[in-house]
């Protein structure tokens, strides 16, 4: 046995050495290297008890992975026509990107809509067009409790805070808000320096979490609010009651994220998650919010103020304004917001199912308002995919005075809608707080394009009036507006919605009692009677 190990030992030092050889050569690697990749890859796959398709299909499932990780740029740049992507459309996201520009918005060859599917929404064109006013037309915000009125555009930047959106993209539209003469809504995050720097005209916008003006314990403080809303860039406070995209839900800002910068805006120890809780501790039913509101714009010295809501209850905005009606107090503006309106994250429940749309939400604060008499003293915000010159006029006849956009301007600065908003990997800086990402934003172009956008959308409005023989906001009626209902039922406005007249709720032809001349329609007598200034309770 020792004689035949002596005789093949040097044939095995040499198959050794061949291996070895092999082993080391880069050519070996390059035939067995992948193959071996992927039996360690198939040997986690098959060991791994997180992912079931990996077991069943090892190497091989990893595709679902990569696929679904690059659907949602195929779906948009391969798959989904003009008009059919969400949250907007190309058709939309490219008028925003050309006005922004400079560049003619305008399209050839015809709509690629269907004008017949129900739920399509008709502007009536006049056969006695009127000339495009020259001038462009503002809102005076500013009830009988206020003694330094605001002069508000017909479209403005909608609430986005500084945390949400980067240093550079808040510059940008305060900038751009500067130049063209209309104001931006800070969101609930304060007021920073970058809202202040380049000289814009704010709305002031106050939470739950009362960032900017709260006690160390989180409730809201009197002194620091003053000082805030004295600010001569402050030119309205709006208290935020809910957002359409998440009504009724709060948030949690995590520690790591409350940076120094962060901290000193909101007010809050650096490096401490901080919670927004859901509801405000400042009142608890109808009458306590409309006194709150009344102290808020004592405090404000005179300045125009208001409050912000998805509209869900119509009951318990009556009881609002009962208790408007029984204080005698009324806040200078309301801004409805819809539930198909935007938000950097929310839960897929609350966007989908919680809260009115706009067209819903809009009318039923605008008719309300008329029913008690009150419409004459309060101006309507209305913000929820405003994007178009078409959208403006189509809020104003439902009951809007002026309309407010957040994601429009974000197309403006440069926002391809990647939906990474709550990421902070946004591809354009627009929303993220990464500087090497936000330093792509120039501050100064963009700045310009949002000027350019929020003028040409304007202008676009006044157009359309003017087509429809309105020479202005005034001129706008519920009958100028026609809704497809059904595939051969066309109706108006005023018929889909039905108005209410001025006081009608206050009267006792408004008792709703049947066969009462001018009674109200059953469900809003009921839901008057039921509406009690000192709950907010459905029951």
């Amino acid at each position: 046995m020792v004689t035949i190990l002596l005789a093949a030992f040097p044939a095995l030092t040499a198959l050794a050495a061949g291996l070895l050889a092999a082993l080391v050569s880069p050519w070996w690697w390059c035939a067995a290297g992948p193959a071996l990749l992927l039996a360690a890859v198939a040997a986690y796959d098959l060991l791994q008890r997180r992912h079931s398709v990996l077991r069943n299909y090892p190497v091989l499932g990893h595709l679902r992975f990569a696929m679904e990780a690059l659907r949602p740029e195929v779906q948009q740049y391969f798959v989904e026509r003009n008009v059919d992507g969400a949250p907007f459309d190309r058709d939309t996201r490219s008028i925003v990107y050309e006005r922004a520009k400079g560049t003619d918005a305008e399209d050839p060859f015809g709509t690629e809509l269907d004008l017949d599917r129900p739920g399509t929404a008709y502007l009536v064109p006049s056969m006695a067009p009127r000339p495009v006013p020259t001038e462009l037309p503002r809102v005076r915000i500013g009830g009988p409790g206020c003694t330094r009125p605001y002069d508000m555009a017909l479209l403005n930047v909608s609430a986005m805070s500084f945390g949400a959106l980067s240093d550079r993209a808040v510059r940008a539209l305060n900038e751009g808000a500067r130049r063209g003469g209309f104001a931006q809504d800070t969101g609930e995050g304060g007021i920073s320096e970058h809202h202040l720097a380049p000289g814009g005209d704010l709305v002031w916008e106050i939470g739950t979490g009362y960032f900017g003006c709260r006690t160390e314990d989180g409730d809201f403080d009197p002194r620091r609010f003053a000082e805030k809303a004295a600010l001569d860039q402050v030119a309205c406070v709006l208290l935020k009651i809910s957002q359409g995209a998440k009504p009724g839900i709060g948030g949690v800002l995590p520690g790591p994220k409350v940076g120094r910068e962060i901290a000193t805006v909101r007010g809050v120890p650096e490096g401490r998650t901080v919670i927004s809780p859901p509801y405000h501790r400042v009142y608890r039913t109808p009458r306590e919010l409309v006194r709150f509101l009344d102290r808020m714009r004592d405090l404000a010295g005179g300045k125009p103020v208001g409050f912000k809501l998805c509209v869900g209850s119509r009951r318990e905005f009556l009881a609002v304004c009962k208790a408007m009606l029984e204080e005698d107090v009324t806040p200078d503006f309301i801004v409805v917001d819809g539930a198909e309106g935007g938000t950097g994250a929310a839960p897929l429940e609350f966007a989908d199912s919680v809260g009115l749309p706009l067209t819903e939400g809009l009318t039923t604060v605008h008719r309300a308002l008329v029913g008690v008499g009150l419409r004459d003293r309060i101006r309507i915000g209305a913000s929820g995919k405003v994007a178009t010159g078409g959208d403006i006029v189509k809020r104003l006849i439902q009951g809007a005075d002026y309309t407010n956009s957040a994601r429009a301007m974000m197309f403006a600065l440069g926002c391809i809608q990647a939906q990474r908003c709550h990421t902070n990997t946004c591809p354009v800086g627009v929303a993220t707080q990464n500087p090497r990402r936000a330093r792509a934003l120039d501050v100064e172009d963009k700045a310009r394009r949002v000027q350019r956008f929020q003028e040409a959308t304007v202008k676009s409005a006044l157009q359309i009036m003017a087509a429809m023989g309105a020479a202005g906001p005034a001129d706008l009626t519920p009958e100028m507006l026609l809704n497809r209902v059904g595939p051969d039922d066309v109706r108006s406005h005023a018929e889909v919605y039905e108005p209410l007249a001025p006081g009608q709720l206050l009267t006792s032809a408004g008792s709703g009692d049947p066969g009462t001349s001018g009674s109200l329609p059953d469900s809003w007598a009921g839901d008057w009677k039921a509406a009690h200034p000192d709950r907010f309770t459905l029951r």
